[in-house]
């Protein structure tokens, strides 16, 4: 609430609204993007349909070209083998990936990026990051993100898995639900419950779990609605041993860590979104000004070009709180409030575009020879995974302090 109330209060502060910033792209911001998107025109696209019809991709492979180009650890410390530049060219880079033909192959490199690894770069001790984050930025290791379970989901604090300690061992049981590149990995960044504090939010810890220790298995592969070329599986374990220098940050503080690491997970779902719905409207454009029905083309329809007007114009404000949002990231401001919304509007709105453009294809988009089809399916998962948009909705209550337990 106190948030809600500065934000308002600087929103009718003329000053404020003068210093008002933004997100500036640099030419070398422009030069990292450009370059991304040569090797995905030429090493990644020419094989989407492939991986989409097989409804797996190699990730071993990819990350391993990716990585061998340096683009695996763009805000990553340099000496584990990342570039050391800000949180910025990380956006950069999504934007690029957004251009793959296959969304399940670029969600899958958000989770080696953005979702499985930032709270090791950030709070790993050197063990853990000289063991995990050096090859995951080197393309050597494929990562997952294990926080889900079954029954858990959006509800991060009811996760059941636990690992207790017997020697010099973590000693995990449980397993983790709707796991990207969990059939693939080589470790797992695992969200455990470590102790037992009867509050949710001080009793788990992130471990770094190697996929092929005694003990691990996946349970099943998941055939999924979208993101068909992308692996989603459930993982069990039982009786896992791992050392525990393999903790990530401080026991009993897993779920602060986490939280942060979500933020990284939002705001990089937003950028993919955007350069996606642009792609979907300048489609929508060329096939409805070719397209002729009852003597005209489908675009002169005046509601046409008028909502294609306002899906463009929805993109644009999205792109500025985007943005903004990022120059406040790198500046190293708690900026939850506006990951949040954030998400919740690139979800909301990924939807609509897609859904409304489709609709111009007619038959056409109803068929997986066309982009927006398979935007449509793909794109779904931004209102569900990362935290639904209730969730999402939720949080933003607490902030304004509207939500009712905010209030007593």
């Amino acid at each position: 609430k106190q948030w809600y109330q500065r934000r308002v209060r600087g929103l009718l502060n003329k000053a404020t609204l003068s210093q008002a910033r933004t997100l500036v792209i640099t030419p070398e911001h422009e030069a990292l993007k450009e370059n991304l998107l040569k090797l995905i025109e030429r090493d990644i696209n020419p094989r989407c349909q492939e991986w989409e019809n097989e409804k797996i991709f190699p990730a071993h492979e990819v990350f391993k070209l990716l990585g061998d180009n340096g683009f695996l650890g763009i805000s990553k410390p340099v000496e584990y083998g990342g570039l050391g530049l800000d949180y910025s060219y990380e956006i950069m880079a999504a934007e690029a990936y957004a251009h793959i033909d296959s969304g399940g192959v670029s969600m899958a490199i958000g989770v080696q990026c953005d979702m499985a690894t930032p709270a090791l770069a950030k709070y790993g001790s050197h063990y853990v990051k000289e063991n995990f984050l050096a090859p995951t930025i080197a393309g050597d290791y494929v990562s997952c993100l294990g926080v889900s379970e079954v029954g858990s989901g959006s509800d991060v604090s009811s996760i059941r898995s636990k690992a207790r300690v017997e020697g010099n061992e973590w000693v995990i049981d449980g397993g983790k639900m709707w796991t990207t590149n969990g059939t693939q990995a080589d470790w797992m960044c695992m969200l455990v419950n470590t102790n037992d504090n009867p509050n949710p939010h001080r009793n788990k810890s992130l471990i770094c779990v190697p996929m092929k220790t005694k003990g691990v298995s996946v349970h099943r592969k998941i055939s999924k609605m979208g993101m068909h070329s992308s692996d989603t599986a459930e993982i069990t374990m039982e009786n896992v041993r791992v050392p525990l220098d393999n903790l990530i940050g401080e026991e009993g503080k897993g779920f602060q860590h986490q939280m942060n690491q979500f933020q990284n997970e939002r705001i990089y779902a937003a950028a993919g979104a955007l350069p996606a719905m642009d792609r979907a409207i300048q489609e929508t454009i060329e096939y409805c000004s070719q397209r002729k029905a009852f003597g005209k083309t489908i675009l002169d329809n005046q509601y046409v070009h008028y909502r294609l007007a306002e899906l463009q114009t929805e993109v644009e404000c999205l792109r500025a709180m985007l943005y903004q949002c990022v120059d406040q990231h790198v500046a190293g401001e708690d900026i939850t409030p506006q990951a949040t919304m954030l998400k919740l509007k690139s979800g909301r709105l990924v939807r609509e575009v897609s859904d409304s453009c489709l609709q111009f294809w007619g038959g056409m988009g109803y068929t997986d020879d066309v982009f927006i089809s398979r935007m449509f399916r793909d794109t779904r998962l931004m209102s569900i995974g990362g935290g639904a948009d209730e969730v999402m909705l939720n949080i933003i209550c607490k902030y304004m302090g509207t939500d009712p337990s905010s209030r007593k």
